[in-house]
């Protein structure tokens, strides 16, 4: 792939070998199937959609049999579901190293910039651009993956950002007695703009390193202006 998207799938299928201690955990070559197959399955996805997908070609890709898919994943249905859901394994570690970092950061304005460039950087790198689009795409025929894709990726980062301007709101750092509306007000004004581009605009490129920076730095001021 050209760039990483971070999938974390269970480490065996539904038809693990019955009868293996549990001490011995899984099986390596199981474990390097699945990973194949969710890697071609992930590529093929977000390459052709859902429907331009088959299980055919994802077994190719994968260089495993379609029997393989289906033992591991029961069918095509089952193993998107995995990915979107695996996907948000991304979101769920930047909101736990959010937390603590904005809550207890001594220089506000300085945390709230890096906080605002790493999350504008992750949020438009084209995979995860991408993969917005594939849920989007098909939330009519999936719409409880996508609600709970949106309830374990931006709703957790929402959450754990309004958790954030909570503490500080506490500690004097920010004039915050809503921080749920504090939290929605900071993510759109560093997000909105360059998001929209980006899904609406196949052939767009994530910002410029600079572009980042004053994207980024402009809204912490806006924010700030507003909150501080």
């Amino acid at each position: 792939m050209d760039d990483t998207l971070l999938v974390r799938v269970s480490a065996t299928g539904p038809a693990a070998a019955q009868g293996t201690p549990r001490e011995r955990g899984p099986d390596p070559r199981s474990v390097r199937t699945r990973a194949a197959v969710v890697e071609a399955a992930t590529t093929l996805f977000l390459r052709h959609g859902y429907l331009g997908t088959s299980v055919e070609d994802i077994a190719a890709l994968a260089a495993v049999s379609k029997r393989t898919v289906y033992n591991n994943f029961q069918d095509k249905e089952r193993l998107f579901t995995e990915i979107v859901i695996g996907v948000t394994a991304t979101a769920e570690r930047f909101a736990d190293h959010l937390l603590g970092a904005l809550s207890d950061a001594p220089d506000v304005p300085a945390a709230l910039g890096e906080l605002a460039r790493r999350h504008l950087a992750a949020i438009t790198a084209p995979q995860v651009v991408r993969l917005r689009r594939l849920v989007v795409s098909e939330a009519s025929r999936f719409p409880d993956l996508a609600r709970e894709y949106h309830r374990r990726a931006p709703g957790r980062v929402l959450a754990a950002l309004a958790d954030a301007f909570a503490a500080l709101h506490e500690r004097g750092e920010l004039a915050a007695p809503d921080p749920v509306r504090a939290a929605e007000h900071f993510s759109f004004l560093v997000l909105g703009a360059a998001l929209d581009r980006a899904m609406f605009d196949p052939e767009s490129e994530p910002p410029a390193a600079a572009e980042l920076e004053r994207v980024a730095d402009d809204a912490v001021r806006v924010f700030l202006a507003a909150y501080r």
